[in-house]
């Protein structure tokens, strides 16, 4: 007589395992209520939050006629470095206010072509050991140093999940070049509390970045996170005030007045009207000027003469700016110069302080014009 084990005993012994055969590890991470509680925002922090977002969003309408200067590191790397920066540009952005809504970059993701260090959130020691835990919490603590210094913070989004835990500090969000055309970046825009531009594509192809910004000013429904950490289905109003940036190309920058009439001439057809249509953010930096900081500077020079002529339809200017000039390899804290970025070249603080003010002499010129 033959025996026989159960089918179901059967089926367990010989069914293979199909799940996760690449994840090394899943390393839970603290919800983000509990981390905006453990550093909570509070009232001060929030009403600079609340007061920057409606002065850019104005600007970026139509409402205002000051500048936006959203300015900084190309990536934060060194928090106490960033925090200096921060100290040094609340005097001169309080100075300028009449003229110029200065924000600074505090960006903590980085896209990357094909690999390199991606940021201060998912390898905050430089070293490969991606102590995810740390880069939000360090992440999150930064951007309250800069909101004490008295700056509004500007951040790129990259994952889906990591504005839980930051984007309540956050007064402008940017959507990257290589993001632009991605479903998930879009949905996630429609739901972010701040205006948020769209950077064209990396070939410069302008209408990636209109097509972003009527998705996003759309209502969706997408897979996300609570305060709790669980997953939950998420459904958005649509966020009404995205916008262009214009970060030049493969094909070669389109910073000029051509490439700014030319946009905003693909943007009125997305028929939203607002920020989308008003106006654009050049980005002067990327392929505006090839990555180049010296370059960078010249760049902002142009665009401030064509201000100061009366060109309209720039909303605002964006720059990488850090303590000393140019860029170095990614490595461990000790091992790098102080102030200088580990990612793209920035120019020194000295260049920046004076095309800030170059910026805001433009805008006064303008309104004479």
């Amino acid at each position: 007589m033959r025996t026989t084990t159960s089918s179901a005993a059967a089926h367990t012994e010989l069914m293979a395992e199909t799940s996760d055969l690449r994840v090394r590890a899943l390393d839970p991470l603290p919800a983000p209520g509990e981390m905006r509680a453990t550093l909570p925002l509070g009232t001060p922090r929030s009403d600079l939050v609340t007061t920057s977002r409606r002065e850019v969003r104005d600007v970026l309408r139509g409402e205002d006629d000051r500048l936006i200067a959203i300015v900084g590191p190309c990536s934060v790397h060194d928090p106490e470095a960033a925090l200096e920066y921060a100290h040094r540009l609340a005097p001169l952005a309080r100075e300028l206010s009449d003229d110029l809504v200065v924000v600074m970059r505090v960006y903590f993701e980085k896209p990357r072509t094909t690999v390199g260090w991606k940021g201060l959130i998912n390898d905050p020691h430089l070293d490969g050991t991606h102590d995810v835990h740390h880069g939000l919490r360090l992440s999150r603590e930064v951007l309250l140093g800069v909101l004490d210094a008295g700056v509004p913070a500007a951040c790129e989004f990259l994952e889906p999940t990591s504005p839980q835990y930051i984007a309540d500090a956050v007064t402008w969000g940017a959507i990257g070049a290589r993001n632009a055309e991605s479903q998930v970046h879009r949905q996630l825009a429609s739901g972010l509390s701040m205006p948020v531009g769209f950077k064209n594509a990396t070939d410069g192809d302008v209408r990636i970045a209109v097509d972003g910004c009527i998705t996003a000013a759309s209502e969706h429904t997408f897979f996300g996170a609570d305060a709790e950490g669980r997953a939950a289905a998420v459904e958005t109003t649509g966020n009404p005030d995205c916008h262009v940036i214009l970060r030049g190309g493969r094909s070669g920058p389109n910073y000029g007045t051509d490439d700014v009439a030319d946009a905003l001439a693909v943007a009125r057809t997305s028929g939203l009207g607002g920020a989308v249509e008003a106006g654009v953010v050049v980005d002067a930096s990327h392929g505006n000027s090839g990555k180049d900081h010296v370059r960078q500077a010249e760049v902002v020079r142009e665009v401030a003469a064509r201000l100061a002529a009366g060109e309209r339809g720039i909303s605002g200017l964006m720059m990488e700016s850090f303590l000393v000039a140019g860029a170095q390899k990614p490595a461990p804290l000790e091992k790098l110069t102080y102030g200088q970025s580990v990612t793209d070249a920035c120019m020194d603080w000295g260049t920046t302080a004076e095309l800030l003010g170059t910026l805001a002499a433009a805008v006064r010129e303008r309104r004479s014009v």
